[in-house]
């Protein structure tokens, strides 16, 4: 597997430094799960962190300070990223953790929820986040409806492939997207295109049919 598109050095410096809130963690740890050049490049930057706060004068803690940090590292434990990652195979899941984790299931037990056109989509819980995650499933050779976005979009690949004016994404590509884009991505033939996909604000759809049902999907 050759992932050629990645998270821009700004997303993982968030990521790295553990400033992203979970709904854009969720996106980013699964495409680390899968791309070993990223780990590598959060690696640096946590080791970066860590050497900087090594060259802080210590401070007294107060007592209560160790059951706090065991108690985030209790709450971050469905963030954690695999050690490993691979194309899968017979036997193997298609989502990997923490993704799977937050689904439930693996690609095969999740309650889809009909879009139109043959695509479907399952609403990932966030409780309290201020992003929404989603898996979407959009048969192959067919497109979505054209639209923009009012915030930033990170599209992470799972199965299959999609392709618009900005190139062609296969599992484990992530696609960061804003306001400034306009497409139409089309699931390339032979497999259906399975993808997470975490969004700030709802999407700006240029069709008349699509704005009228958006409020009922959510989307």
């Amino acid at each position: 597997m050759s992932i050629a598109h990645h998270p821009s050095d700004a997303l993982l410096l968030d990521y790295g430094s553990g400033a992203m809130s979970e709904g854009w963690s969720l996106a980013i740890a699964t495409h680390l799960a899968l791309c070993p050049v990223c780990r590598a490049r959060v690696a640096g930057v946590e080791a970066v962190g860590g050497s900087l706060l090594d060259m802080l004068a210590p401070t007294p803690l107060a007592s209560s300070t160790l059951d706090a940090v065991l108690g985030r590292l209790d709450e971050d434990a469905a963030l954690d990223v695999a050690s490993t990652a691979s194309a899968p195979a017979a036997g193997r899941p298609l989502l990997p953790e923490p993704l799977r984790s937050y689904v439930g299931s693996d690609a095969d037990g999740v309650p889809w929820q009909r879009l139109g056109r043959g695509a479907y989509q399952y609403l990932i819980p966030l409780p309290g986040s201020q992003v929404s995650a989603r898996l979407l499933r959009i048969p192959a050779g067919r497109p979505v409806s054209e639209h923009g976005h009012r915030g930033l979009e990170l599209t992470m690949v799972l199965c299959g492939a999609f392709s618009d004016v900005t190139g062609t994404y296969a599992r484990g590509d992530l696609q960061e997207a804003d306001g400034d884009l306009l497409h139409q991505p089309h699931a390339v033939d032979g497999e259906d295109c399975v993808c997470l996909a975490v969004t700030e604000a709802p999407l700006r759809f240029t069709s008349l049919a699509a704005r009228m049902v958006q409020p009922f999907l959510g989307i």
